[in-house]
């Protein structure tokens, strides 16, 4: 990882998209501050467009697409995009499964939801799982007392053992059924709101992150950063850029730079 100031100015001054993780990327200690917005505002006002990609729930990112100045989101890890479109009042989607694969989804997670919270005391369902259509997250440290990595791990290993994939947040797991992730639904969410080839302009994007499920992301792009907080994380994929601040003052500090000159 390399200082965010070594991002060169003509590279800087290219970007065309920003896509981020939400929860401590963009928010400090549970909140998003007004800076957040405000860089997401200024960022688009020069023409940048603005796309979350969060593991946060379908509920929050119809809001999410609604009422914040962004021109998507991608959400539950890659299980659906949305994207207001504001002129004609409607909301467009996509999503990896059907409503019926959903539901026979939902099933099994339901009952791998009563596993995984008998064998680990402490874990809970997360807060805004009734706001979800496609995983189960369990939360280790949002709204209960954080629990110690071996946990978190073994949380991990009880959805692979059921044939789910599970990522780590800074605050939840997240488990699904299915061949997606953040990366595989950017790549669509780019193409059909957009008609963007994600390869084709992947020098002109970039990804801020700050966790363990940001990999797929920090690999793929040239220009990923992570705000400062991801070095508390041992990563197999780091961000080529870090930021000297934690959380949404590490946003605020790539808008600025990405913005010089504009």
């Amino acid at each position: 990882m390399r200082p965010l100031k070594e991002f060169a100015f003509e590279d800087r001054r290219a970007v065309r998209y920003v896509l981020t993780d939400i929860d401590d990327t963009i928010t400090t200690g549970g909140m998003l501050p007004s800076a957040s917005l405000a860089a997401m505002e200024r960022l688009r006002a020069a023409g940048i467009r603005v796309i979350p990609v969060t593991g946060r729930p379908a509920g929050w990112c119809d809001h999410i697409a609604r009422m914040w100045p962004v021109d998507a989101v991608v959400g539950e890890n890659g299980a659906l995009w949305f994207s207001y479109d504001r002129e004609k009042r409607h909301m467009r989607s996509g999503f990896v499964k059907t409503p019926e694969e959903r539901e026979k989804d939902r099933q099994r997670l339901d009952g791998l939801a009563k596993d995984i919270l008998a064998a680990i005391p402490g874990a809970a369902i997360a807060s805004d799982q009734f706001c979800r259509i496609a995983d189960l997250a369990i939360d280790f440290c949002e709204d209960v007392a954080p629990l110690p990595r071996s946990d978190i791990d073994r949380i991990i290993a009880m959805f692979e053992r059921a044939g789910a994939q599970a990522k780590a947040s800074s605050i939840h797991v997240n488990g699904w059924f299915g061949d997606y992730d953040k990366l595989s639904m950017t790549r669509r969410c780019l193409r059909e709101v957009f008609d963007e080839d994600l390869d084709s302009i992947n020098p002109l994007c970039v990804y801020s992150g700050d966790s363990p499920n940001d990999q797929p992301m920090f690999k793929f792009f040239h220009n990923s950063m992570g705000v400062a907080n991801v070095r508390d994380y041992t990563l197999d994929h780091s961000p080529r850029w870090v930021s000297e601040a934690r959380s949404a003052a590490g946003f605020a500090e790539l808008a600025d730079a990405l913005l010089e000159g504009r």
